[in-house]
């Protein structure tokens, strides 16, 4: 699959189908693999662009300088060099981050906006914890324990009741062979804690989607639901018995939520 060099580095990128295109970005420590379950549903509709973000997978150098800014820059370039004036853009969690921004500055190319598990700024807690995870990581923790943490808070009660399920995300997470490094998750960290678009929500133009998991521990509906009553053209979707990682846990769901917000639109 191929790479371009975009504003420094060489950013990984992958498409799939062909259609109207819809580009996917990933949240915090997640690459474009992280849509896999997914892909084939929506590349029978659409041109499907999933980057890595700079930071992780497969996009160089990872410790590369990194903002939301530049994450949002870096997917802009990439419909420029697709040759694309525009693209729906969906974004999960940091990645909704990064969507909002595109949407915000560059408002004729984001015609469509999705945004998944997101609000327009961290909260204080998110913030403490994802530096407590990454102190974790810098300290040496073993890995296994490590991503068990992190499921904890990103996973619904319902995932960890299927032992096997649960053992084969933990091997799946263990044995990447593109593992984002402790530098590259700091910096990610940082750019989540540093971005707030709340007073800027009004800007956005685009026909938007909110979709929330009903058990979300991070972005609880409610929160995200109040945070983005000031963007104009929008509508809501919860989903139930899913936590955080909607793309994880529930992807025919969320895939079906999208297609029928792009059918309908």
């Amino acid at each position: 699959m191929p790479k371009t060099p975009i504003n420094g580095v060489d950013l990984y990128y992958e498409c799939h189908g062909k259609g109207q295109p819809l580009m996917l970005v990933a949240g915090l420590a997640s690459d474009s693999q992280s849509w896999l379950p997914m892909l084939e549903a929506l590349s029978r509709h659409h041109l499907v662009i999933v980057p890595d973000n700079r930071g992780a997978g497969r996009t160089v150098p990872q410790d590369c300088e990194n903002s939301i800014r530049h994450m949002a820059d870096d997917c802009m370039a990439l419909l420029d060099h697709l040759q694309l004036p525009s693209a729906t853009l969906l974004g999960h969690s940091m990645g909704g981050f990064v969507a909002q921004d595109c949407a915000i500055r560059y408002p004729a190319r984001v015609p469509r906006l999705i945004l998944a598990a997101t609000a327009p700024c961290n909260s204080e807690r998110n913030n403490m914890l994802f530096r407590d995870w990454a102190r974790y990581l810098k300290s040496g923790m073993d890995p296994e324990q490590w991503f068990r943490n992190l499921y904890y808070w990103i996973l619904s009660g319902h995932f960890f009741e299927d032992r096997e399920t649960l053992k084969g995300a933990l091997r799946f997470a263990l044995d990447y062979p593109c593992p984002q490094s402790e530098t590259a998750f700091e910096k990610q960290v940082e750019a989540i804690a540093a971005f707030d678009c709340r007073d800027r929500l009004e800007d956005i133009q685009a026909v938007t989607l909110i979709i929330c998991g009903k058990e979300d521990l991070l972005f609880p509906p409610e929160v995200s639901i109040r945070d983005f009553q000031a963007i104009g053209n929008s509508s809501i979707s919860v989903i139930e018995d899913v936590a955080h990682s909607i793309p994880m846990e529930s992807p025919g769901a969320l895939a079906d939520c999208i297609l029928q917000f792009l059918d309908d639109d």
